[in-house]
């Protein structure tokens, strides 16, 4: 027992899944027991068993699907472009000091701002169609990313430039071959943050003048009090960004096996 409570040790796997999947029972027994002793108002919570068959009716009728694609596509190109415009930026701020002097302290302001009060600007800018949505969720990945992936340079150590720079390498060189490179592993675990707060910006993407989506039918949902379908699509988003997190993981260990452990 004793084992289980030293500092940073590994534990043994099966042991790590037996204690996750606990983690997971003992909520929703807790979840359960809030419904069934009527501690919480039904109107307010819907139990477990409500929450699956309503998504298991969306799943078979089909409704689920239409959604789930319109959101995931809004997600994804709102990342791609993020991702496009930001990891560029973001090596040219942490390579450079003269980059971070320009553009270091604006990211710096601009990943404060909320979202959300953008949302008239980006309905006057790009309408209400498929490039709002888009656009709010490129907005709330991009000032978070270029920090992160600057943040990501600098950790290459300087033993690795000093080094390169002794072999003869160029700047150039040294960019590419070495610091490029080196950071890849770290700016992984970057992105995949970053798809974590895509996924939270859903909700608000889907504010401006949805009539499809994940978000959309949350919103909906709540005009009528419709919690079983709130709590629908909250698990759906959650089941999604799981699927895509782990995806994450294992890229990033095929991708770069002589990292530390890669990603978990």
């Amino acid at each position: 027992m004793n084992n289980l409570f030293r500092i940073r040790k590994s534990i043994d796997p099966k042991l790590y899944f037996k204690i996750t999947l606990s983690s997971f029972i003992i909520l929703i027994i807790i979840w359960q027991a809030l419904c069934s002793f009527k501690i919480v108002n039904g109107i307010f919570l819907s139990s477990p068993f409500e929450v699956l068959k309503f998504l298991v009716n969306d799943i078979t009728t089909g409704s689920i699907w239409e959604n789930l694609y319109i959101s995931c596509y809004r997600i994804f190109m709102g990342f791609l472009y993020a991702a496009v415009i930001g990891v560029p930026i973001g090596i040219l701020v942490g390579s450079f000091n003269v980059f971070e002097a320009y553009i270091q302290p604006v990211m710096e302001f601009m990943r404060y701002l909320p979202v959300p009060a953008f949302i008239p600007l980006i309905m006057i800018w790009v309408g209400i169609g498929e490039g709002a949505k888009i656009a709010v969720i490129f907005l709330g990945t991009l000032f978070q990313l270029i920090p992160m992936v600057a943040d990501d340079v600098r950790s290459v150590p300087e033993d690795y430039i000093n080094a390169a720079y002794t072999l003869g390498a160029k700047r150039i060189g040294v960019l590419f071959k070495v610091m490029i490179p080196a950071m890849l592993p770290r700016m992984m675990d970057s992105l995949r943050m970053m798809m974590g707060w895509a996924w939270t910006y859903l909700v608000v993407a889907e504010l401006v003048a949805a009539n499809s989506g994940l978000g959309y039918t949350i919103l909906k949902a709540q005009r009528y009090l419709k919690t079983s379908a709130i709590f629908s699509g909250i698990l759906v988003i959650g089941l999604l960004g799981l699927i895509i997190d782990r995806s994450f993981g294992l890229i990033s260990k095929r991708l770069f096996p002589w990292a530390d452990g890669g990603i978990k």
